[in-house]
């Protein structure tokens, strides 16, 4: 006799896909990721992933703002 749980089998679901993934990481760096992607992050996801997408986006945001600082310093004078 099987018994039966109304949660669903995480297998059952895909892992997010990259697009997703990505989504999540720059949703978390604004503080706006939603309850249902947050939960899917959680149950699906790989934290390797979210790791070094993380890192990438933070080393992008950095050398962007070097960029900018360097526009506006070259233009001030």
């Amino acid at each position: 006799m099987t018994e039966h749980s109304d949660q669903t089998d995480d297998t059952e679901q895909p892992p997010p896909t990259f697009w997703q993934t990505a989504a999540s990481v720059l949703a978390a760096f604004f503080g706006v990721q939603s309850r249902a992607n947050r939960e899917r992050d959680f149950t699906r996801g790989k934290p390797i992933h979210y790791i070094v997408l993380g890192l990438i986006a933070t080393v992008l945001f950095v050398v962007i703002l070097m960029v900018i600082v360097r526009l506006a310093l070259g233009a001030a004078g």
